[in-house]
């Protein structure tokens, strides 16, 4: 009679890990891309996101996600102004944040990473080092469970999560490669040249791709376009910034289509006209000329990285733009001046450094 109940428990058991593992395999299934996405769009791990959203929801089935599309357990904060929902966790009746969808609250949680002081650590470490994620997530206090960063790891390595971050990392490195060709194509057929040199693509700037040029420099000698480039109207066309406000450097910023009134968009952000023209170090205008950046709030002193290997096509004033650091700190660093030219391969430094001699191989303008 023994052998028997133990043979329907262990039965009971292995119908409720196979259910389990399913209903992991469909969260996995439905928001991967979601995962990709943001990490290419802010840099935490598509690995890690799938783990702490099949964790905190339940892989969709809690109350919260089914209600409120909370995947992340986030609670409201003082900073958040949006619809609130009330549950009990670590206390009675605590507020937790109601999105819109699923994608608010993916998008929501990698913002509430990437712009909290106490998880900037973790935006240092390599994309792929999942297990620095796990216990630094812990230190930084996002789960009070001591077991948390186990927790974690079991999904990770039990669904095989990393495959979604390396993934997101493979689409950065063949989406710069073929911004760079390009930007190429577009250098040497200047009849078909449809934008400035000071519009570019983020892919190459990329928080991912950031971190990983830190460890491994870029090849400051890449490889020329093509002889024979595809016509451009059959070319992949270079990916777009994000809609809205997004942050480079940690300083806001959204990204402005050529004819657009710049009055409208200081309007827009509450901001003095003057103000946003300093801000970006613009000539006057009254519309924008080509598309472009915008910050909405004034630059960093200093960059997210120490330098900036220079591309095809781009200027001092670009890359302030694309590293989100003022035009007048770049110059001191690298002992240049506005009317500096720089070329393709050059190193910009995006820090101070105690040397003598100009960091750079940039020429002084004419």
């Amino acid at each position: 009679m023994m052998k028997k109940w133990m043979a329907i428990a262990c039965l009971l058991l292995v119908t409720v890990v196979k259910a389990q593992k399913e209903k992991a395999e469909a969260y996995i299934n439905s928001y991967k891309e979601l995962a990709i996405a943001e990490m290419i769009r802010t840099g935490v791990p598509a690995s890690i996101k799938l783990a702490q959203g099949i964790l905190e929801s339940g892989c969709g089935e809690s109350d919260l996600a089914k209600t409120s599309n909370n995947h992340f357990g986030i609670k409201c904060k003082t900073e958040w102004t949006g619809a609130r929902t009330y549950h009990d966790d670590d206390e009675k009746g605590e507020c937790f944040r109601v999105y819109q969808s699923v994608e608010e609250s993916y998008r929501d949680h990698s913002d509430f990473l990437k712009n909290r002081p106490y998880y900037a650590d973790l935006f240092k470490l390599d994309p792929t080092d999942y297990e620095g994620w796990a216990k630094g997530l812990k230190k930084a206090g996002y789960a009070t469970n001591p077991a948390y960063p186990q927790q974690l790891l079991k999904v990770i390595n039990d669904y095989n999560l990393q495959q979604y971050s390396l993934e997101a990392i493979d689409r950065q490195k063949k989406a710069t490669i073929a911004y760079k060709e390009e930007v190429n194509f577009t250098k040497s057929n200047p009849v078909q040249k449809t934008s400035s040199p000071e519009t570019h693509s983020p892919v190459t700037h990329s928080p991912i791709i950031a971190v990983l040029n830190k460890q491994q420099p870029e090849n400051p000698n890449p490889e020329p376009a093509t002889q024979n480039p595809q016509p451009a109207a059959t070319k992949a066309a270079a990916p777009s910034y994000p809609n809205g406000i997004f942050t480079i450097n940690h300083s806001k910023v959204i990204y402005a289509s050529a004819g657009t009134s710049l009055l409208s968009i200081a309007s827009q952000f509450d901001i003095p006209l003057a103000k946003l023209i300093d801000y970006n170090e613009l000539s006057e205008m009254d519309v924008l000329d080509t598309n472009r950046l915008l910050f909405i709030e004034k630059k960093m002193k200093r960059g997210a990285t120490d330098y900036h290997m220079v591309a095809e096509g781009e200027t001092l004033h670009a890359i302030s733009q694309l590293e989100g650091v003022r035009l007048e700190n770049l110059l001191e660093y690298n002992g240049l001046k506005k009317e500096s030219v720089v070329s393709p391969g050059d190193r910009i430094y995006l820090r101070s450094f105690n040397t003598s001699a100009s960091p750079s191989s940039a020429k002084p303008g004419q």
